[in-house]
């Protein structure tokens, strides 16, 4: 059995997904060939290139902008426009589809989906496709060719009850939540993690994620870390900057400015997100879909810091509705924000547990059981380890 699976590179998340969906095929079936592609740099290398470089400078320097393109490419012209260039790149994707010959197409984002569900509308594939939505809102582009898509895999049950009021088949609909990594389901000793980071084990654990290799609101992001380093007390930071050295220096400049050297670790890039999130209290991040995903399944409480307008706003929104995260807004001001949190434990444990509650732990799991384990395909127990 062959499966392609689909991402493209806007944004780490979709990726992120796709190779979480992978290593569990991988490590559970056997006999299944799974490749992940990069549909866009496929088909159209240079547009790809342009296009995530736009995206990537839009969001850093013109968010407003990416929010409206969001906004309107739910319907309206510039919907009709998206769409209608994805079946032109269609017709590119059709000649690996042809030389792959997948049984299954599995996509982490809409575009994958759409070309896919255009060329088996058009009857040039046959292969099965499933999408999955990699955000905690709905967009009106995961669902073009909606009657050619077998699966829909989406964050929580709101947004299954969306595909079913836009008339999709709820039998197609399932809400497992967004595919993450299966570290996150380990038990891990807190006292060998504190450990390895020079961790107090007496002291409250933020972690602080910085923005990544683009510094998305790099100014308000460096403010609200001094304003935390500088002002709470009884509590421990990890700052992750990623790749981004910027980052990483101002982070530095605030801690020895402050003197706060033996109660925050700043880490660049690193794999250990799993294990950070285990023994942490507080999450600081933008709500990507991923990350959003990670911090329930961690059960962890979370502020949000420079929500991209568009689907991160929409996640940010969801997540104060269910009293999960308190979305810092450039009005508020983070002293009282972090205060109110730490000094009312109670709030801090229901935020805790009302994330317990959204989490989707064993996403990848379920998503790969419900495709699989599907009639359809007759995958005999010999294929599954």
């Amino acid at each position: 059995m062959k499966i392609i699976i689909f991402y493209a590179s806007y944004g780490g998340g979709h990726l992120n997904a796709a190779k979480s969906i992978e290593s569990y095929i991988n490590k559970n079936y056997k006999n299944l060939d799974v490749e992940l592609i990069d549909c866009m740099k496929y088909v159209n290398p240079a547009l790809e290139k342009i296009s995530t470089a736009a995206y990537i400078e839009m969001t850093k320097k013109m968010p407003w902008a990416w929010g409206k393109i969001y906004k309107d490419s739910q319907k309206g012209p510039l919907a009709h426009i998206s769409s209608k260039s994805n079946q032109i790149l269609a017709i590119k994707l059709l000649k690996l589809l042809r030389d792959k010959n997948p049984d299954l197409i599995i996509s982490t984002h809409p575009f994958g989906s759409q070309m896919s569900s255009y060329l088996k509308r058009k009857g040039k594939i046959t292969a099965k496709i499933a999408t999955i939505m990699t955000d905690f809102s709905s967009h009106d582009q995961w669902l073009i060719g909606h009657e050619y898509t077998d699966y829909f895999f989406v964050a929580h049950e709101q947004m299954k009850s969306y595909l079913i009021n836009k008339n999709i088949s709820e039998t197609k609909i399932h809400a497992t939540g967004i595919p993450i990594s299966d570290r996150f389901l380990i038990n891990y000793d807190r006292k060998e993690i504190l450990k390895e980071f020079d961790l107090k084990e007496n002291l409250k654990t933020i972690l602080f994620f910085g923005g990544g290799e683009f510094g998305l609101g790099k100014t308000r992001t460096v403010e609200i870390f001094e304003n935390l380093v500088r002002n709470i007390e009884n509590i421990q930071i990890i700052a992750i900057s990623g790749r981004n050295e910027k980052m990483q220096k101002h982070f530095n400049e605030v801690i020895e400015r402050n003197n706060k050297q033996n109660f925050v670790k700043v880490l660049d890039y690193t794999n250990k997100v799993p294990e950070l999130m285990s023994i942490s209290d507080l999450v600081v991040t933008k709500p990507g879909g991923l990350t959003t995903s990670e911090s329930l399944a961690s059960n962890l409480p979370m502020v949000i810091i420079n929500p991209i307008p568009g689907q991160e706003e929409e996640n940010a929104k969801l997540l104060e509705e269910n009293k999960i995260a308190i979305w810092l807004k450039k009005e508020d001001n983070p002293k009282e924000i972090f205060e109110n949190i730490f000094n009312n434990p109670e709030k801090l444990q229901s935020m805790s547990q009302n994330a317990c509650k959204l989490a989707k732990k064993h996403s990848t799991e379920n998503i790969c059981k419900i495709i699989l384990n599907d009639p359809f395909w007759d995958i005999s127990k010999k294929d599954h380890i």
